[in-house]
C-alpha cells in the first residue's frame, strides 16, 4: 500500500480493557506480591496480600511453580519468583540489544536509499517487523503488519530468511501455505523453491509485487557468530522508485548492510530470542 505517514493510537496506560480473564489477573497479582517481597512468602501470607482464600491461592500457585514462574523452598515451604521470570527478563534485554545495536545500520541504510528500511524476524511461522526506519518520501510504502506475518514467502526479508532454513524448519513453516496475495506471489513451492536457490547465489532477495501491488522490496539475511540466520533486513519502495538501475543499487546496498550489521549482532552472542510478541518499534527517519 502506498500512502502518506500514519500516526499509530495507542491506549493510555491506565486503559483497563473491556473484559479480564479473572484467574490471570490473580495469577499476576500473585507475581507482582512476590516481586515486592525482600523474602520468600508462606501460602497464608501470599493469600492474605493478594486477597485469595488459601485454596484457590494454592491451585494457582501450583500452576506457577509447575510452569517455572514460581519457585518453592521445600525446607521453610515459601514461594519466590521462578527462574522462568529471570529467563523472560533476560530475553527481553537481549532483544533491546539488538535492537539498539542494529539500528545505526538501519539509519544509515535508510539515508543511503530514502526508503523504508527494517529489521524483520520469523515468530513461530509468522514473518514480523521487530523494528522499522519509514522512507523519507512524502510518498511512500505502507506495510499491514497483519498481512505481511503471513506474507514469508512473498517478501525480500521474508525469502531472504527461508533461502538459509533447514530443509525440515522450511517444512514446517511452509505446510499448507503460500498464500496468493497478487499475481507476482509463487504458484507452487516449486517456484519458490527455485527462487529461493537464486537468493542463496545472490545473497539477496527481491519481492516484485509478490506481496503489494506497486511495490518493490529487497531483503538479505541476518546471522548469529554461529552462521545460523536470525532474521533480514529489508527495504521496500513504491514501484515508480524502482527503475531496475535502482533495483540493483538497492540489493547491494541491503546485502552490504546486512553483513555489517551481522558483524556486529555476532558479538552480542550466539543466539537472539525473537519467538515472542510485541509490537514493531518505529524509529523516526
Amino acid at each position: 500500500m502506498i500512502d502518506a505517514r500514519q500516526d499509530d493510537r495507542e491506549d493510555t496506560p491506565r486503559q483497563r480493557p473491556a473484559a479480564t480473564v479473572r484467574s490471570v489477573e490473580r495469577a499476576l497479582d500473585i507475581l507482582d506480591v512476590l516481586a515486592a517481597a525482600a523474602d520468600g512468602l508462606r501460602l497464608n501470607d501470599v493469600a492474605g496480600r493478594v486477597g485469595l482464600n488459601v485454596s484457590t491461592c494454592h491451585h494457582l500457585i501450583a500452576t506457577l511453580v509447575d510452569r517455572g514462574y514460581v519457585g518453592r523452598n521445600p525446607r521453610d515451604r515459601t514461594y519466590v519468583l521462578g527462574a522462568r521470570i529471570l529467563e523472560l527478563s533476560r530475553s527481553r534485554a537481549a532483544t533491546v540489544d539488538v535492537v539498539q545495536t542494529a539500528m545505526a545500520t538501519l539509519h544509515g541504510l535508510n539515508e543511503a536509499t530514502g526508503e523504508t528500511v527494517s529489521f524483520d524476524v520469523l515468530r513461530g511461522r509468522d514473518l514480523a517487523t521487530l523494528v522499522m526506519v519509514e522512507s523519507r518520501h512524502a510518498v511512500h510504502v505502507v506495510v499491514d503488519e497483519a498481512a505481511k506475518a503471513e506474507a514469508v514467502h512473498a517478501t525480500g526479508s521474508g525469502k531472504a530468511i527461508l533461502a538459509w532454513l533447514p530443509e525440515a524448519e522450511l517444512t514446517r513453516i511452509l505446510s499448507g501455505r503460500l498464500k496468493r496475495f497478487t499475481q507476482g506471489t509463487a504458484r507452487s513451492r516449486e517456484d519458490l523453491m527455485e527462487n529461493l536457490f537464486t537468493v542463496q547465489c545472490d545473497g539477496f532477495a527481491i519481492d516484485r509485487e509478490e506481496f503489494q501491488p506497486g511495490v518493490v522490496s529487497v531483503g538479505s539475511s541476518l546471522r548469529d557468530r554461529t552462521g545460523a540466520v536470525i532474521g533480514a533486513l529489508g527495504c521496500l519502495l513504491p514501484i515508480s522508485r524502482a527503475g531496475e538501475d535502482r533495483i540493483v543499487r538497492m540489493c547491494g546496498l541491503v546485502r552490504d548492510a546486512a553483513t555489517r550489521l551481522s558483524r556486529q549482532l555476532g558479538e552480542l552472542g550466539p543466539a537472539f530470542p525473537f519467538q515472542g510478541a510485541g509490537k514493531a518499534w518505529r524509529a523516526k527517519p
